[in-house]
């Protein structure tokens, strides 16, 4: 097998220890960090003889005045170069104002190192669009109620559904779903719509801290309790006690880590590393995983997470619902950025139903953010999104397809019609029992679960319902 080639990325950056710092994080994904302390030394070397090797250029710092100008410099040597930003400042503006300086991505300080080489990857895979501006945009969606996501899909309906009751309880929650398909959103409405909304919600990304420290974290520590523990620390779980934690990718806890939070869950007793005793502690815990957990994930902790497990399905799976989120992020994006109202034409709803969208509903957002910066007009179309048809038809990964989808039922999604599709890709119908599953799923989602309101809504008895979520494989937790 051939040597994979290091990636050679151009630092901008007046502060020496922001450089060493950079460069490290960057090493453990294969980046060879170029460093330049100013604009003129970082342009010299793009027009030097190694310029053509470098993939990204990382700006350190943001400065309204003389940033466009670098940014200006840098791309007229290379004008499809992927520039991302990093700034000390926490604001949507400055984003929205580097953005249209011409940078291809925005990270706000401090950056954990696994957003800074996610950001990397992304911007120098040259089968994506460069600057999809996740970060950006997630930072742009407010907070929604349960009632407040988007989706129609019978699959997304039902998992919502799932939501809506786990959250009426005080058991912990799994979300399972590909990364961008809404997670965090979703667990964020279920505590919203918990009996603990009005205390804290706190969250670990278990995948971004280091195994070392992570019981650290989560459990705390006491003073003198290893070497460099100079203070007592706090942990998440206390932390949120009285409210919710959410553990973001649960998969990623060291298998000792496993055990003592399902000790925790088990007794409601956390025990501080370095501490005899112990805290008693109230807190619901949701988990989110990429995938299913593990085969050697603690089975006692997987049965505890499990016992809701939420399901959210990609994007691809529900491209119907593609047209109504489309509208619902420009319609947001314009209300906190200060861009003029955006419509979105049926020629480019049309494109973008066709997409895989491997990154799922963050991908989405960041697309169309990155499309409203440039338009000019008052209206997205076609020729907005021509890396998302060109894409849409050649890419050559697994999970980023065009879907199966008839003109038909392009057009019924794009009019806002009923969710219910009634004829398969060729033209032909269902058959009656998957169209009066899709039906019951979409009943139990918009009536969140409350079965005999679901039972009373379609003309049956509670009986009879739960006599056909059985023949119809319906999930009854739903």
């Amino acid at each position: 097998m051939a040597e994979e080639r290091v990636r050679s990325l151009l630092l901008l950056d007046a502060d020496a220890d922001e450089r060493r710092l950079i460069s490290a994080i960057a090493a453990r994904a294969g980046w060879s960090a170029v460093n330049a302390a100013d604009s003129a030394t970082a342009t010299g070397l793009l027009q030097g003889p190694h310029g053509r090797e470098v993939q990204a250029v990382l700006i350190g710092s943001w400065d309204a005045e003389a940033s466009p100008a670098v940014i200006k410099a840098l791309r007229e040597q290379r004008d499809r170069l992927p520039i991302i930003v990093l700034s000390h400042g926490d604001s949507v503006a400055l984003a929205v104002e580097a953005m249209r300086a011409g940078a291809s991505d925005f990270l706000v300080r401090p950056v954990a190192p696994e957003r800074l080489l996610e950001a990397l990857a992304a911007n120098a895979d040259r089968r994506r669009a460069a600057g999809e501006l996740a970060p950006v945009s997630e930072k742009l969606a407010p907070e929604l109620s349960l009632e407040q996501l988007i989706g129609a899909a019978p699959e997304f309906r039902a998992a919502l559904a799932v939501a809506a009751k786990g959250a009426r309880n005080r058991l912990p929650v799994l979300i399972v779903g590909e990364p961008g398909t809404g997670k965090e959103t979703m667990a964020r409405a279920i505590h919203a719509a918990s009996l603990r909304a009005r205390g804290p919600l706190h969250v670990l990304d278990c995948k971004a801290v280091p195994a070392n420290i992570i019981d650290s974290e989560l459990f705390g520590h006491e003073k003198g309790a290893f070497p460099g523990a100079f203070a007592a620390k706090t942990g998440k779980l206390v932390q949120a006690d009285g409210g919710t934690l959410l553990l973001d990718e649960v998969g990623a806890l060291p298998v000792e880590t496993q055990e003592r939070l399902d000790r925790v869950l088990a007794t409601g007793e956390v025990r501080p590393v370095g501490l005899n005793g112990s805290y008693s502690v109230d807190v619901r815990v949701i988990a989110t995983c990429s995938r299913p957990l593990p085969d050697d994930f603690n089975p006692g902790l997987a049965e505890r997470l499990g016992t809701t497990t939420v399901t959210l399905p990609p994007l691809r799976e529900r491209s119907g619902d593609i047209p109504a989120l489309a509208r619902h992020l420009l319609t947001r994006f314009c209300e906190q950025t200060g861009m003029r109202a955006l419509s979105i034409g049926n020629d480019a709803l049309a494109v973008l139903m066709r997409y895989g969208w491997p990154g799922n509903v963050r991908q989405l957002a960041g697309v169309l953010f990155r499309a409203g910066l440039q338009c000019e007009g008052s209206s997205l179309t076609a020729e907005h999104f021509p890396h998302i048809a060109i894409q849409s038809r050649f890419s050559g990964r697994r999970n980023d397809y065009s879907p199966t989808l008839s003109s038909s039922s392009s057009a019924e999604a794009i009019a806002g019609a009923s969710p219910v599709t009634l004829f398969t890709s060729d033209g032909h119908l269902r058959p009656l029992e998957e169209i009066e599953a899709d039906i019951i799923r979409l009943a139990i989602g918009h009536y969140r679960g409350r079965m005999t309101e679901v039972a009373r809504r379609l003309g049956i008895g509670r009986s009879t319902l739960y006599r056909k979520l059985g023949e119809l494989g319906i999930d009854t937790a739903a």
